[in-house]
């Protein structure tokens, strides 16, 4: 049976649960452990897959189809073990639960209450499906003390007792602020919030203390006093230089010693083996270089959209020894006169996925900068598209080329996607239908064109990438595009759907359908973020 670790958090969001959760999962590796890892979000929605990127960061898909909480993102990097649609649940998802069974009568006549109904399916969630593992980490959305929240504390709180001591560890993290004008650190917000914490029956193990300083030893012994943990159980979390040294910070002030202490395995577990983690902050503190890439999007007020983008970009830095700065470019300003100027001084050039019609002719004109000036290109999900768009506008005369996403009056030279094959099964969609889950989700395979850049990055024929998106490059418009130059070099088994677009006579001009970011690792940087940062490496050495 595996132990389980409980991770919630308080004071105020954003204090970074999820990384801390990575970063636990991380260690317990280097000791040797197999962990799993799991998100409970108690907003209503039933999963972030109609949320805008302003409102909760980008939607993290799994190989399965999930679109989840960013947080999965951080497990799947730091730990490498594949989430699916079993490792995040939201309050939408267990109320449709829920009220379905209801309708059809499972609970034969009885009352549907928050107690025990919703939390024994928080409970089963929980529970449920762990596989052959050590530890499962469950990190618990939100704040204490939010509404919503409150089935999924009580679910854990039963959990802590079912499971039976030495089965269960409870996590807190809390933030220490730094009063700068007094020059002192303050402990109450963290008892105020633990003391929020034991008021739902749930006391903490350990306490993970977000500050700016050093938790000064009388602090930490005040903290220990009136928590009632551990002296040892107080943790220190101050900021990294980097996100992949947040488990050696962490390691440094002893929490996964303390966790396994928590459970009474500390003085039989392996000692950590960190030399990974230590090899990536020694490549990121001492780059060979550097270069710049322009990343023209439209979510670019809120970096958290691009979360897995901006590390699989670091990655790419990661595998060639270069730092890789990043220049936001809203892709609107592309719209005015003499937009180029904010291009001139990058390396290369990103279009990231994106929705709707705002910012498109944006994009497109970014598409056209790279393409003609010959800087590196990636163009991934709507960024391939518009590369398209560009190339049938400006090299294949067709002035009028449009995607229906955001126009229906032109030619269609990308459209709405309403059917697809999907193994041996054919999947549609309506027009009209839901957005919710209704896109191209998860992994699909493709065949990559012998001899092209493609088929030379990957070192293979065949790929599986993870797709999210509704619309398709029309594949009849395939012959009249490669006349021109625009090679169709990755297409669905079926030859169905285009997959990969590139030109030839380019240093490196490559657009995907798919999102390659998702299955990005720091150990193992993604082959075409790799490829694009060595060619705006070798871009930055000819200016």
């Amino acid at each position: 049976m595996p132990r389980y670790i409980f991770i919630t958090g308080g004071v105020v969001s954003s204090l970074g649960k999820g990384l801390a959760s990575a970063a636990i999962g991380a260690l317990l590796q280097a000791r040797g452990y197999k962990v799993r890892l799991r998100k409970l979000d108690p907003y209503l929605n039933v999963d972030p897959g109609t949320m805008s990127p302003y409102q909760h960061g980008e939607c993290y898909v799994t190989d399965d189809g999930a679109e989840t909480d960013l947080d999965l993102g951080h497990y799947e990097r730091f730990t490498g073990v594949p989430a699916s649609q079993a490792d995040n649940i939201t309050t939408g998802r267990i109320y449709s639960r829920i009220i379905e069974r209801e309708r059809r009568g499972d609970y034969l006549g009885a009352t549907v209450q928050v107690i025990p109904h919703v939390t024994d399916q928080i409970k089963q969630f929980v529970l449920s499906d762990a596989g052959d593992v050590d530890f499962v980490l469950c990190e618990i959305g939100g704040t204490v003390g939010d509404i919503e929240g409150l089935p999924f504390f009580e679910a854990i709180r039963q959990l802590g007792q079912e499971l039976g001591e030495g089965n269960a560890v409870f996590l807190h993290v809390t933030l220490l602020p730094f009063i700068k004008v007094a020059g002192e650190m303050k402990t109450k917000p963290t008892q105020h919030s633990v003391k929020e914490l034991r008021s739902i029956g749930i006391q903490p193990d350990i306490l993970l203390c977000r500050c700016e300083i050093p938790i000064p030893a009388g602090d930490k012994r005040k903290i220990a006093l009136f928590c009632n943990v551990r002296e040892s159980a107080v943790i220190e979390g101050r900021d990294a230089s980097s996100l992949y040294d947040v488990p050696l910070e962490y390691h440094r002030q002893g929490l996964d010693t303390e966790i396994l202490r928590c459970f009474g395995i500390a003085d039989d577990a392996p000692a950590p083996d960190l030399t990974r983690w230590e090899g990536i902050s020694h490549t990121i503190a001492n780059p060979d270089g550097e270069v710049t890439i322009g990343v023209v999007g439209k979510y670019v007020g809120l970096l958290d959209a691009y979360k897995s983008l901006i590390e699989a970009l670091n990655h790419g830095g990661l595998a060639n020894g270069v730092k890789v700065k990043l220049k936001w470019l809203d892709s609107e300003q592309f719209e005015k006169d003499d937009p180029f100027e904010p291009l001139e001084d990058v390396h290369g050039v990103l279009v990231p996925g994106g929705f709707g019609e705002r910012g498109v002719e944006g994009k497109i004109a970014a598409a056209k900068f790279a393409r003609e000036r010959k800087v590196p290109f990636f163009g991934i999900c709507y960024g391939m598209q518009m590369a398209v768009l560009e190339a049938a506008r400006n090299l294949a005369g067709i002035p009028n080329a449009v995607s229906s996403e955001f126009s229906e009056e032109g030619e269609l030279v990308i459209g709405l996607l309403t059917e697809w094959t999907r193994g041996n099964e054919v999947e549609t969609r309506s027009a009209d239908g839901d957005m919710g889950g209704t896109m191209r989700l998860g992994a699909y395979p493709a065949v990559l064109k012998a001899g092209s850049k493609v088929r030379e990055i990957y070192g293979q024929a065949h790929i599986e990438e993870r797709h999210r998106h509704r619309y398709e490059v029309n594949v009849g418009y395939k012959e009249k595009l490669e006349s021109c130059g625009l090679t169709f070099s990755g297409l669905s088994p079926d030859g169905v759907l285009p997959e990969i677009v590139e030109i030839e006579d380019h240093p490196w001009f490559v657009g995907v359908q798919f999102h390659p970011e998702l299955k990005s690792r720091p150990f193992e940087p993604h082959p075409l973020f790799a490829s694009f940062i060595a060619a705006a490496l070798h871009q930055s050495r000819m200016v």
